[in-house]
């Protein structure tokens, strides 16, 4: 009998109780844990984690971190104790200089996973921070066999060299686990996998689509292909919050804003703080990962995706939004009409730029 994917989900998006349940099924490790994040931080809750991935590997736990070395400030020295218990810490990707040093050293690890003991898997927006405490995150909490097709692509990641030259098709392999698609992306101006995959949804979408991102700069083909949905009659909803923490983002996101309302698609911003979860719903399937829907993620980093229809995740998914949503307001597009011409202007000199932000 084939064995299930995943045998329960729970999806979360409080930061805190993000945190306090990874750290409970932490405490409970007995064979091995993995950890992959962009954003490890010498404060309260790097210090929480690093002292119970500690404590573990002195029990004879398996601990093998990997942490992006742009987006990660500690250095190997904020681990000793770790390490010298038997725990494998590896940044990804150290800057370097090189004759094209932007788009090199934007080549980052941006995925989010925590696997323990080949039975819990959580797929997250989340970083190891106290810098989003206060965000709406996602991390959907998985239990069953496809904790170990998440191990095998944390493997492959983690044995990179130091060179990192890697075979594109390998590293981006299509990953099929009883019924859910595990997609990933690495830094390539082609082969954009997980981009590719929601267009594909966008396209077949019939009745919904509602997308979260923090930072919503789509491409020009997205943009075409979630208007022919709303001039279809599908119900398109963006969801991005009202300001994110990155303010450039938000002077940018503006020069498409309107051409997506005037085409039937509506805006809506999240009032309260920073909306950092990234994901989507076409119909009865889901997108949960960590990639957001604009260029940087999509061309330069190292992104995973899960895609699927299963009803239980699908229904959490669901309710995400439908909180979400109660505590959004939408854009005013007369607003966005008188705005001035410097503003314009700013806009249409930051595009250029589009990719590194």
């Amino acid at each position: 009998m084939e064995e299930k994917a995943i045998i329960s989900s729970s999806l979360y998006q409080d930061p805190l109780r993000i945190y306090f349940v990874m750290i409970e099924d932490l405490e409970k490790a007995k064979e091995s844990i993995y950890l992959e994040t962009y954003r490890f931080e010498n404060d309260p809750i790097g210090i929480k984690f690093r002292n119970i991935l500690t404590k573990k590997a002195r029990e004879g736990v398996k601990v093998v971190l990997l942490l992006d070395a742009w987006g990660t400030s500690v250095s190997s020295k904020f681990f000793k104790d770790l390490i010298d218990a038997g725990g494998q810490v590896k940044f990804f990707k150290k800057l370097r200089l090189t004759i094209n040093l932007l788009s090199a050293n934007h080549e980052r690890d941006h995925r989010k996973l925590l696997l323990i003991d080949r039975n819990i898997s959580y797929l997250s927006s989340i970083n190891i921070s106290n810098y989003n405490l206060n965000w709406r995150e996602c991390s959907l909490r998985l239990t069953g066999s496809i904790t170990d097709a998440f191990i095998n692509i944390f493997k492959q990641n983690y044995q990179l060299n130091n060179t990192y030259k890697f075979d594109k098709k390998r590293h981006t392999r299509l990953v099929k686990h009883n019924g859910f698609e595990i997609v990933r992306d690495v830094p390539s101006v082609r082969i954009q996998r997980i981009r590719k995959k929601i267009l594909n949804h966008i396209v077949k979408a019939k009745t919904q689509i509602i997308i979260e991102s923090p930072y919503f700069l789509p491409t020009w083909l997205m943009m075409d292909r979630l208007i022919s949905a709303a001039k279809r009659g599908v119900d398109v909803k963006i969801i991005m919050p009202q300001r994110s923490d990155v303010t450039v983002v938000n002077v940018l996101r503006q020069h498409y804003l309107g051409r997506l309302h005037e085409g039937g698609v509506q805006i809506m911003y999240y009032k309260p703080t920073n909306l950092h979860a990234k994901l989507m719903l076409c119909d009865d399937r889901f997108y949960v990962g960590s990639a957001n829907f604009d260029y940087r993620s999509f061309r330069y980093m190292f992104e995973i995706g899960l895609f699927g229809d299963d009803k239980q995740v699908h229904d959490q998914v669901k309710d995400h939004c439908m909180q979400t949503l109660e505590d959004c307001i939408p854009f005013d597009y007369t607003e966005w009409k008188k705005r001035g011409f410097t503003k314009k202007l700013i806009e249409v000199l930051l595009l250029p730029f589009k990719h590194f932000l």
